[in-house]
C-alpha cells in the first residue's frame, strides 16, 4: 500500500498564474464630447423651429424653413466645433514655447516649482533630485514633464480640428432629422407635429439617459428628463411665438 508521502508525490502539481490585471479606461471623450454637443442642438433647435412654423398649418413651410436651418445650423456648429479645436492647438503651442523659454533662462525656478507639484504628495526635495537631475538632462522631456504636470495640457492631436468639424456637423444634422421626418411624409402640419413631439420626446430620453450614463450614471434618469424638458421649452416658446405673431400683425 503506497505512503502518504507517495500518494502526495503522485498528485498533479497545481501551477499557480498571477491573476492579469487589465484596466479599461474610455479612450474616446472628445469624439463622445462633439456628439453630444451636436446632438443636443441638433434635437432641440430644429424640433422648436418645426413646432413654430407648424403653427401656420402648412407642412412645405416647415420642411422648407426646418431643412435650411438644419444646413445652415450643420455648417455653422461644425465651423464653430472647428475653430474651437483650432484655438486649443493654438494654446498649448503658445504656452509650450513659453515653457520652452522659462526651463532655458530660468531653470531654477523650474525646480522649485517640480517640488512645489510634487510635495504634496510626500515627495521632498530629497527624494526628487534624482527626477530633476534626469529631466535636466533632456530637456524636452524636461518641458513635456511641466506642460503636463504644471499646466495640465496635453498635446492635441493634429487632426483633432477637422475630426470635431465634421462629428459635430454631423451630429447636428442627424439630430434635426428626427423632429423633420413627419412633416416630410404628412401634409397635416398639426398632425406632424404631434407624432413630431412624440418621437423628439422619445428621442430626447433615450439621448439624455444615455449621455448622463457616460457621464453620471447615477443620475442618468434625471439627465434623460432634464434633457426632454429643455427640448419641450425651447419647442413650447417657438410655438408660441409664431402662434401670436399672426394675430398681432392682423391686428
Amino acid at each position: 500500500m503506497p505512503s502518504f508521502l507517495d500518494r502526495l508525490r503522485r498528485r498533479p502539481s497545481i501551477e499557480y498564474r498571477p491573476i492579469e490585471h487589465t484596466e479599461e479606461h474610455f479612450e474616446s471623450a472628445e469624439v463622445v464630447r462633439d456628439i453630444i454637443i451636436g446632438l443636443s442642438d441638433g434635437l432641440t433647435v430644429p424640433f422648436a423651429l418645426a413646432a413654430g412654423l407648424s403653427s401656420l398649418g402648412i407642412s412645405k413651410i416647415v420642411v422648407y424653413g426646418g431643412a435650411a436651418e438644419l444646413v445652415s445650423g450643420a455648417i455653422s456648429m461644425g465651423l464653430g466645433g472647428y475653430l474651437a479645436a483650432r484655438s486649443e492647438i493654438e494654446h498649448y503651442k503658445t504656452e509650450r514655447m513659453r515653457e520652452e523659454r522659462e526651463v532655458e533662462e530660468c531653470p531654477q525656478d523650474e525646480e522649485d516649482e517640480i517640488v512645489e507639484i510634487l510635495e504634496p504628495y510626500g515627495l521632498d526635495r530629497q527624494t526628487l533630485q534624482p527626477l530633476i537631475d534626469q529631466l535636466k538632462s533632456d530637456p524636452e522631456k524636461f518641458v513635456d514633464f511641466m506642460m503636463k504636470f504644471e499646466l495640465n495640457l496635453e498635446c492635441p492631436d493634429p487632426r483633432r480640428s477637422w475630426i470635431s468639424a465634421l462629428t459635430i456637423g454631423l451630429s447636428y444634422f442627424v439630430g434635426g432629422l428626427i423632429p423633420l421626418l413627419p412633416y416630410v411624409f404628412m401634409e397635416d402640419a398639426l398632425l406632424a407635429l404631434y407624432v413630431s413631439v412624440a418621437v423628439t420626446s422619445l428621442t430626447l430620453l433615450i439621448f439624455g439617459y444615455i449621455k448622463s450614463r457616460l457621464v453620471n450614471p447615477k443620475g442618468a434618469v434625471k439627465g434623460a428628463i432634464q434633457t426632454l424638458l429643455i427640448g419641450a421649452l425651447a419647442a413650447g416658446a417657438s410655438y408660441g411665438i409664431v402662434y401670436f405673431l399672426p394675430s398681432e400683425h392682423s391686428a
